[in-house]
């Protein structure tokens, strides 16, 4: 006996969940405003008291992060959130460009000699707070990002995770100087970070974050939609 043909293609999130999510979007980026407010000051000034680079770096990246997240909150904040995607990613490439360039500078500055930070124990807590903090910020931000279908909140969620990036740099940078003295490990790794915010600054200029659905999609993304960097591998949770 023949049976009806059941279609086999998941539908996209429904309305009310889509209202749900975006919410959700909302609470993480205030979340990431207020922790990378806390986290500039803290590094800015602890970074002054050290003449430390990387603290200062670190700072000043908090602040860059307080963009991408402003980005994404202009987005949601209005009716119709896809019509201000592109310029939201836009911004979001801005700051990845602008934090490439300010990393790129000072580590060369500190290779040419700008001078040799002191001790901060405040920058070590500082950078293993993060360390812990961040991964799990980027990883809720981006599983949301991802189900909702939003490029804006993924590319935030990259700029989160290169923040955690930047936490191990610090991290390494401040002990190994301390127990080495090698002061030119730090700007040397900073140039590997500068060069993948390039990469990610590139990515969300272009709107390849993620092959995630448009806002308005009904259907999942058929297999040859896929992205190759690995964030559409699996189903979004339900």
């Amino acid at each position: 006996m023949s049976r009806p043909l059941l279609s086999l293609t998941p539908a996209g999130p429904t309305a009310r969940r889509r209202t749900i999510l975006a919410r959700r979007i909302r609470l993480l980026v205030a979340a990431t405003i207020t922790y990378n407010l806390i986290e500039a000051a803290v590094a800015i000034s602890s970074g002054a008291a050290a003449n430390s680079t990387a603290l200062i770096g670190f700072g000043l990246d908090s602040i860059v992060e307080i963009s991408s997240a402003a980005a994404v909150a202009w987005q949601f904040a209005g009716r119709d959130p896809e019509a201000r995607e592109k310029s939201a990613l836009r911004i979001i490439a801005f700051s990845f460009f602008a934090l490439a360039a300010y990393i790129t500078v000072e580590s060369v500055r500190s290779l040419l000699g700008g001078g040799d930070a002191r001790h901060s124990s405040v920058g070590l807590v500082l950078a293993a707070v993060s360390l812990a903090v961040m991964p799990a910020l980027s990883w809720a931000q981006r599983r949301t990002g991802r189900e909702l279908g939003s490029r804006t909140a993924v590319a935030d969620s990259k700029q989160t995770l290169l923040c955690t990036y930047l936490s191990a740099i610090l991290l390494a940078g401040l002990a190994v100087n301390i127990l080495f003295g090698w002061s030119w490990a730090d700007p040397i790794a900073a140039l590997i970070i500068a060069a993948a915010a390039i990469k990610e600054g590139r990515e969300a200029w272009r709107g390849d974050t993620c092959c995630a659905p448009p806002l308005t999609s009904l259907t999942a993304p058929s297999a040859a939609d896929h992205c190759q960097d690995g964030c559409c591998t699996s189903a979004p949770p339900s």
